[in-house]
């Protein structure tokens, strides 16, 4: 399994929501019935689904509610997810749209078959992990373009992504504002002149990945004087970074720790770090013209610093998903 993934599952689970009920299990009538008893049951069928609402074992989210529509929003098992669904959720339900809410489900390897039959209609997905782990493991596209136009042309056709954010939730070169400000960085690139005075660290599998030591070198050129395995952008990179034991260290962009020390993250314009924006991934039947407009505006507000805000708002301060995720839709006009 990726490290993206393995680390999105690490993650400390806060879990609000329950699991909504499974769709409805349709039944084939019996050969013998009539014409006129099948329309009969047809037709109580259609009144039970319509007397239940959105939300009962009985409906069918993806029966067109009127001109709005009626949707499942699922999500994977870590909060950050959780909480896009529930931003997505809760536009969605602005908009006139049925939302039921099937969060929590577990990693990728659980959710994605569920999206690509109908049984959820849409995820907040994260565009690099959701090519390389579920559509092509082979893949080497690194900007966000270069994943997007992979996962256009390679997606079941049941699937298609919608507009990426800018947000992005993945590794990076981290320092401390006062390395910063001593070498005059703000790029990885700019750590040419002095990687060799400095430490980097990183779990131990950082030393030979392609997008770790490997990819600074062959990308940036840079050698450090020494590598210091760690723990995986945890509480012990973070002390590290802080005490000066390394002076350099892979931390994930949306770590609150980041803004709590005031980290600066340097900026990746060679790609060593494949794009991992936020995208919505929707089951293409299921959805309809207003339902990617709401989930598109999203998208254009949301930035890897306003998630980041958002993370420490849940994990840091430990306030509520659905405060959380009303406040952000009325900061942003989208409520």
């Amino acid at each position: 399994m990726p490290r993206v993934t393995q680390r999105r599952i690490a993650r400390t689970r806060i879990t609000q929501h329950g699991i909504a009920p499974s769709r409805t299990k349709h039944f084939r009538s019996r050969l013998l019935l009539t014409r006129g008893a099948v329309l009969g049951v047809t037709l109580a069928t259609g009144l039970t689904l319509a007397a239940c609402g959105s939300t009962s074992k009985s409906s069918n989210p993806l029966k067109p509610a009127g001109a709005k529509g009626s949707v499942v929003v699922g999500s994977a098992n870590f909060p950050e997810d959780e909480l896009l669904a529930q931003i997505y959720t809760d536009a969605l339900q602005a908009k006139g749209v049925k939302v039921t809410t099937k969060f929590n489900i577990g990693a990728r390897e659980a959710y994605y078959p569920q999206i690509v039959s109908g049984t959820i209609t849409i995820l907040p997905e994260y565009n690099g992990a959701l090519l390389t782990t579920s559509v092509d493991k082979n893949s080497t596209a690194a900007s966000t373009d270069q994943v997007n136009a992979e996962l256009r042309a390679k997606l079941p056709p049941s699937l298609e992504i919608l507009n990426s954010s800018s947000a992005q939730d993945k590794d990076s070169v981290t320092v401390t504002s006062a390395t910063a400000s001593k070498y005059h960085l703000t790029a990885i690139s700019d750590l040419a002149p002095n990687a060799k005075k400095l430490v980097i660290g990183g779990p131990p599998e950082f030393r030979t990945r392609a997008d770790g030591l490997v990819g600074l070198k062959k990308i940036y050129g840079l050698t450090f004087s020494k590598f210091q395995p760690l723990d995986e952008a945890g509480p012990i990179t973070v002390s590290a970074l802080k005490t000066g034991r390394v002076q350099a260290a892979d931390l994930f962009t949306t770590d609150p720790s980041i803004l709590i020390n005031h980290f600066v993250v340097l900026q990746d314009p060679k790609h060593l770090f494949a794009a991992q924006n936020v995208t919505p991934l929707v089951y293409k039947k299921g959805v309809n013209s207003t339902i990617i407009g709401t989930l598109n505006a999203i998208s254009a507000k949301l930035t890897t610093e306003g998630l980041l805000q958002l993370d420490k708002l849940i994990g840091v301060n430990k306030e509520n998903y659905t405060t959380v995720a009303k406040n952000w839709l009325t900061q942003n006009g989208l409520s």
